[in-house]
């Protein structure tokens, strides 16, 4: 029995893609690769064996043999090969194969950038349960500092799930990013601009948009929820006024330039 319709489609929900997404990216069209998922194309050519293979970094005799729906997490990431625009991660489990949600407390944060690859250090990390969440991601727990994301109020703690495709990030998607020259995670709307750089965007408007450079990113989590004992507050005149100001101080500035 051949898995390859439903690994397909297994791997291409797991990834966060549209059939159009993925078609595009394979290079075939959106009929070809649902013909392929639903099992009409009984022998696959050697292409589509391979496009999908690297696509998803998994041997084309797992995605043959292999129900990949019915592995868990950690099964599917020792089966992945690593390929340039996917991250392996490591991630702990309990006694039933179940991935834990690890919180990087902020006195972690220093040697987060160091240990984020270190079974060790992950397995030393607060760990919590939290119900509801979808299944086939993993996910950790950051805390935020700073009122760049406003309206999440200052010192929420964001839960956020795993990317492992950078190229398949929407645009200004709320994601948690992990800088290797920064001690401190940034949480920002982040957008793809061409293949190797991100804009990195607040909520609040008095902070410029930036961008970064791919090699400068260990991670990117995608924002899930966030967890605050604080009530956020509406936005005020107050508010409106400085927005204004803002705006025309930026409208004196590019006239300027």
């Amino acid at each position: 029995m051949s898995y390859w319709g439903s690994n397909v489609r297994f791997l291409r929900k797991r990834a966060g893609l549209s059939q159009d997404a993925l078609a595009g990216t394979l290079s075939m069209t959106r009929v070809k690769l649902n013909a392929h998922e639903n099992g009409k194309t009984s022998n696959p050519t050697v292409s589509d064996l391979v496009a999908v293979s690297n696509h998803f970094a998994v041997s084309i005799d797992n995605l043959l043999r292999l129900d990949l729906a019915g592995l868990t997490e950690k099964e599917l990431n020792d089966l992945e090969r690593p390929k340039a625009n996917m991250r392996v991660l490591a991630i702990s489990v309990d006694e039933q194969n179940d991935e834990y949600i690890e919180y990087v407390p902020v006195k972690a944060k220093a040697g987060y950038t160091t240990g984020h690859r270190d079974p060790d250090y992950i397995a030393a990390l607060p760990k919590y349960r939290f119900p509801g969440l979808a299944k086939g991601k993993t996910f950790r727990l950051f805390p935020t500092t700073g009122d760049s994301m406003v309206p999440v109020p200052e010192g929420s703690d964001v839960l956020a799930a795993y990317v492992a495709d950078w190229q398949a990030i929407k645009a200004e998607t709320l994601c948690i990013v992990i800088m290797r020259s920064e001690q401190d995670f940034v949480f920002k709307q982040v957008t793809l601009i061409g293949k190797d750089r991100l804009q990195l965007k607040s909520l609040n408007e008095q902070y410029e948009p930036y961008l970064v450079k791919l090699e400068e990113v260990l991670e990117i989590w995608e924002f899930d929820r966030y967890i605050s004992r604080v009530v956020p507050l509406q936005r005020t005149e107050l508010d409106d006024i400085k927005s204004l100001l803002l705006d025309m101080r930026r409208d004196l500035k590019r006239n300027k330039n």
